[in-house]
């Protein structure tokens, strides 16, 4: 959806909600400006999987902040809006996810991407 709806408020929202009823939440941050996880750790901006690099990261805890809810939350980072392809970090962070081992049905009961608003590099758009 357009940028500015509200996007990153309903998604942490969800995420919140859902930890505090006791699921196993996984909140991925795909946006540059790091508004949903900066939510869900109360204004706490957490180190992003490009910042961390990518490629080192083994294991989940290299990763994953625990908000107070309760949800695992992870920031793909990228570069700042409007400069360069966003698309790219969120691949590698997919990529990281999986490699990870965060993405096992047995991991989360549930995971929740808060994802751009606009067209990015050509990938990630909604009609």
């Amino acid at each position: 959806g357009k940028g500015g709806i509200g996007k990153s408020t309903i998604s942490a929202n969800v995420s919140a909600v859902l930890a505090r009823a006791g699921r196993r939440v996984l909140h991925v941050g795909c946006d540059p400006k790091h508004d949903s996880t900066a939510a869900l750790m109360e204004g706490q901006t957490i180190t992003t999987v490009i910042e961390r690099g990518s490629l080192t990261v083994a294991r989940p805890e290299d990763i994953v902040s625990v908000a107070p809810t309760g949800a695992h939350c992870v920031e793909a980072g990228g570069p700042q809006a409007g400069v360069g392809c966003a698309g790219r970090g969120i691949s590698l962070t997919l990529e990281t996810l999986e490699r990870a081992d965060l993405l096992s049905d047995e991991r989360y009961d549930v995971v929740v991407f808060d994802l751009l608003g606009d067209v990015v590099c050509g990938g990630f758009a909604m009609p």
